[in-house]
């Protein structure tokens, strides 16, 4: 991803700043794409995975539809070109703001996560003389077996409607005339590399669909939500997310009928390994139990490893250029690893990237790059601390 041209830019670049590596979103977007409409598959970028305005055009541009969890993430999809009839609205806590923007905007799909939230949608629709696609998301109780601040599959999650209210839905619906039923929705978490969790998924969605067609309902989209994941830890031998096997186990084990669509919101396997944000060394402490890199990067600009103990692959590409200069003994000198605490500048003690990482033996000025930073990035990035807006490079 880095060659001597590139770290030579990027000397030449205030740090922090993301680089986006144009080439493997490209490649990225080929590979969902060939994979997907194998099938006839209907995929919709999760916007919330990043919303930088270069990855949004481009992923725009392959054709996908927008999966949106705000009313500001909806007009950005708009804005940006994408089909209104591929942009779908989730969320649990929608104001009612946000769904008569959307309703403007004659968005596809809302996926509803309460009785009340259909009550209100049905209002607001009256009220404009119009009628809104909806579709019922389902908790469908399957464990991700991910993180459990990133399942949300669970009856005990705060997102979606359970089993046991399924009757008071089919109450609702028959009762609000300005909804218009399109099928059911389903996600259960995210960074999920296990496929066995899909199969369980489709196992409950072939469920709920029967369910739902016994009790009079006619099922055009069944929507299985995303949380495909990727390989933090092998960016570049393993960049590519498996489209692959994630769109077979749908098709194998969905019990799609004639004239349904699938739908997918995915956003991690689609932009994360585009991505790195590339900080530069800030002073090293070496002490007697510990050894510290402070980069001039920390949790304002990536909050995951804080967040949610996510490891991220930290590379010294100062180094790795020092070796290219270096003779054999001086080489193999510069290989001697150190384990150092990869730390930010903020105030705060769980400002810090990893702990213990082996590193070779690093300086002041030394570029770092932590990689698969391409979702959940720069769109959680802060100003905390009165920081300054964290820049994005681009690939040439």
């Amino acid at each position: 991803m880095f060659n001597n041209n590139t770290i030579q830019r990027f000397n030449d670049t205030e740090t922090p700043f993301y680089y986006y590596d144009m080439g493997v979103l490209r490649n990225t977007l080929d590979a969902c794409r060939d994979a997907s409409s194998k099938y006839g598959f209907h995929v919709h970028y999760a916007m919330k995975a990043n919303f930088n305005p270069k990855v949004i055009d481009m992923i725009q541009s392959f054709g996908f539809g927008a999966d949106c969890v705000s009313g500001n993430e909806v007009k950005a999809a708009v804005e940006h070109g994408f089909d209104k009839g591929k942009v779908v609205f989730a969320g649990v806590g929608k104001s009612d703001k946000e769904i008569n923007l959307a309703l403007d905007a004659d968005i596809f799909c809302f996926n509803v996560e309460s009785v009340q939230e259909l009550e209100i949608i049905n209002e607001l629709a009256k009220a404009k003389n119009k009628v809104a696609g909806i579709a019922i998301r389902i908790n469908p109780n399957v464990d991700a077996h991910t993180h459990h601040f990133i399942t949300t599959g669970l009856d005990e999650n705060k997102f979606g409607i359970n089993a046991w209210q399924l009757n008071d839905v089919a109450e609702t619906l028959r009762k609000c005339h300005n909804l218009k039923f399109l099928g059911i929705h389903f996600h259960i978490g995210s960074q999920i590399t296990d496929m066995e969790v899909y199969r369980n998924l489709c196992t409950r969605i072939n469920e709920m669909q029967d369910w739902f067609e016994d009790h009079g309902f006619a099922i055009k989209i069944l929507n299985t939500g995303g949380g495909l994941g990727v390989d933090y830890y092998n960016p570049d031998t393993n960049g590519l997310a498996d489209f692959e096997s994630y769109f077979k186990v749908f098709s194998k084990f969905l019990n799609v009928k004639p004239g349904q669509e699938v739908h997918f919101e995915l956003g991690r396997a689609m932009v994360a390994q585009s991505a790195s944000l590339i900080s530069r060394v800030l002073y090293v402490k070496n002490g007697q139990k510990k050894n510290f890199l402070i980069l001039d990067a920390g949790m304002t600009e990536l909050m995951r490893p804080m967040l949610y103990q996510a490891y991220h692959s930290i590379q010294n590409l100062s180094q790795e250029s020092r070796i290219k200069n270096q003779d054999k003994s001086e080489i193999e000198h510069s290989k001697s690893e150190i384990k150092y605490d990869v730390v930010g500048p903020i105030c705060e003690s769980t400002d810090c990237f990893r702990k213990d990482v082996d590193l070779p033996q690093s300086y002041r000025g030394d570029l770092i790059a932590i990689r698969t930073a391409g979702a959940y990035g720069e769109v959680m990035a802060s100003n905390y601390n009165l920081r300054d807006q964290v820049q994005s490079v681009y690939s040439e």
